[in-house]
């Protein structure tokens, strides 16, 4: 599967991790989805997409805690750039 391949699935893509369940959501205009999905876990991965997603929704200081549990850095450009950035590492 390529980031390109699961930003177009029309439907969830319940056999992938919740990490790449919760990018699918957000492309689609789920944020809240998207959250529910990633806010329990803990893992390196879940950390790092629920970092991205509280800087999307504004919440700065949340956002980089998260991204310090992930052990990223602080992303700074487009929201579109972090997406991919993060779905082609998933997958």
């Amino acid at each position: 599967m390529t980031t390109h391949e699961l930003r177009v699935l029309k439907t969830d893509p319940v056999h992938l991790s919740n990490s790449l369940r919760a990018l699918w959501c957000d492309a689609h205009g789920a944020w809240e989805e998207a959250h529910k999905l990633i806010q329990d876990d803990s893992s390196k991965e879940g950390s790092w997409v629920h970092a991205y997603l509280h800087r999307k929704e504004g919440e700065e200081d949340n956002a980089r805690y998260w991204y310090h549990r992930a052990g990223e850095p602080p992303f700074d450009g487009p929201f579109d750039e972090e997406w991919r950035s993060i779905a082609d590492k998933l997958i």
